[in-house]
């Protein structure tokens, strides 16, 4: 696996080795040792599994006590997924990164504890695969508004079109109001 830096250095992206032939293809998306060599030392808890239409917007998500550490990837479709920094001490505070993640380019992105995470879903439809450094606590569950315009996240939706949100996601707090981490 490669193992690629971002913008902001502590959210990874991560090229896995694929082999294809005329069967089809096989890769390995999550290897221990390998993750460890990165320094991606983390003990995963949880699977989920998600299927999203075109421009849904998810997020952006993230849980001020048990906060979570994500490795995301598309296995249908294609998204561009967004990871902001809520770390008040990081020099990237309040600062975001975004790549498209897609069945086809196979990428994954480490996004780790103490970030927000969102994804908008760009093909027709897509489902959308991580791995949770920490169980799931609805009670410490915090939502950012996904259009803050003090992050200013550059979101590819097509001219005037309006995300699919939900009632959640719609009353996401500004990062001046919001919650952070230390």
């Amino acid at each position: 696996m490669e193992f690629l830096p971002t913008a902001i250095s502590d959210v990874v992206l991560i090229k896995p080795r694929v082999f294809e032939d005329l069967r089809g293809f096989f890769m390995e998306t999550w290897e221990a040792r390998e993750f460890a060599e990165a320094s991606l030392h983390w003990h995963f808890v949880q699977d989920n599994h998600s299927r999203s239409e075109k421009n849904t917007l998810r997020g952006l998500h993230y849980q001020i006590k048990q906060p979570q550490g994500k490795l995301v990837r598309v296995v249908v479709g294609e998204v561009f997924d967004v990871a902001v920094d809520l770390r008040r001490s990081s020099r990237t505070f309040g600062q975001w990164v975004g790549t498209t993640l897609s069945a086809d380019n196979k990428l994954q992105l480490w996004v780790p504890p103490g970030f927000a995470h969102g994804f908008l879903v760009t093909s027709e439809s897509a489902e959308f695969m991580y791995k949770c450094t920490d169980y799931y606590a609805p009670q410490y569950e915090r939502t950012l508004i996904w259009n803050d315009p003090q992050i200013d996240i550059d979101w590819p939706l097509s001219l005037g079109a309006a995300p699919r949100l939900s009632d959640k996601d719609r009353a996401g707090s500004l990062l001046r109001e919001a919650e952070t981490y230390p």
